[in-house]
């Protein structure tokens, strides 16, 4: 499937339920690890099974002591033997990580940062689930506990202490499409949600609907749906070219797209008054979950950081 037609999935998916489109995120970051960066054998024993859904994968970066948004901050260790490895270390927030098959777990070598393929019922993986979230509640998030865990040598997914640069920068790439698509789809069920709830409900005698300023408000968020899903095409579309500017191109979505959906979702709430913090009605979900595609896969602050940055370096040339 073309990246663009990716990206659509991502986009219906998360309309429907932004906690399900972040299980979609994750084990599309993994399949797609083990496509471009596994060796035959490892494509062998994952690819089939992550395509079919008959296995399930999990993206194991943030560690519970550590900023999230600090990637280079590794705890968990992995130390080689003579039978291969030993995996030490915790990871948080880990979406999926109450169902997953195999967790794509980042840990620090001697060489670096290095990423394992380890099967979720190895012995010495403990697996905590994180039911009360905010945002997102079906993403099935849980914490990682890796006590000792033996690996073979196969379990090492590209070479050793190469995980930083590539596999983790290409995942990641990855990951913010998805939330940047995810984030389109938000915006389309809050108009969905508004457009419905205004044709019935009245105020002094008028629709909603009829009201200027829910008129405004609906206009603002046709724009921020066109212009942001129109980003996540640009992104795709520079994906499927093989053209490396689709790593900006995907933040600049990213930002747009997920500051969008929560001033969106936010206007949506507000449309739908008291109704709006009821669980009777879509949208105060659409909030919650909304709030949650800031802070994943890159925060709107490190993203205004990295846009910006790039924005002075186009002008030193």
């Amino acid at each position: 499937m073309d990246m663009v037609s990716v990206g659509r999935v991502h986009e219906e998916v998360g309309r429907g339920c932004s906690g399900l489109r972040s299980l979609l995120t994750v084990h599309s970051m993994v399949s797609a690890s083990v496509h471009r960066w596994g060796e035959p054998a490892q494509q062998e024993q994952w690819l089939r099974a992550l395509a079919r859904g008959e296995k399930l994968g999990a993206f194991c970066l943030t560690e519970p002591d550590h900023s999230g948004s600090d990637s280079t901050a590794e705890g968990t260790t992995a130390v080689r033997d003579q039978d291969g490895w030993i995996l030490n270390g915790r990871k948080k927030w880990i979406t999926g990580g109450q169902v997953a098959d195999v967790f794509m777990v980042f840990a620090t070598t001697g060489a670096g940062t290095s990423t394992f393929l380890v099967e979720s019922d190895r012995p010495g993986v403990r697996v905590t689930p994180l039911p009360h979230v905010m945002g997102t509640t079906a993403s099935m998030l849980a914490e990682i506990e890796f006590t000792d865990v033996r690996l073979e040598p196969s379990a090492l997914l590209g070479p050793q202490g190469w995980a930083a640069g590539t596999v983790m920068t290409n995942a990641l790439d990855l990951g913010r499409y998805s939330v940047a698509c995810g984030s389109v789809g938000i915006i389309r069920a809050a108009i969905e949600a508004c457009a419905a709830y205004t044709s019935v409900r009245s105020a002094g005698g008028v629709l909603l609907r009829d009201l200027p300023h829910v008129r405004q408000m609906m206009s603002g968020m046709v724009t921020a749906r066109d212009a942001a899903r129109l980003l996540c095409e640009k992104a795709g579309a520079l994906k499927d070219a093989g053209d490396p500017a689709t790593i900006m191109a995907t933040w600049v979505a990213k930002y747009h797209a997920s500051t969008s959906a929560v001033r969106i979702a936010g206007d949506a709430v507000q449309i739908h008054g008291a109704n709006g913090f009821s669980p009777d009605y879509p949208v105060a979900r659409l909030y919650r979950d909304s709030k949650v595609t800031e802070v994943i896969e890159g925060s709107t602050q490190v993203q205004e950081l990295t846009i910006a940055a790039e924005a002075y370096r186009e002008v030193a040339q």
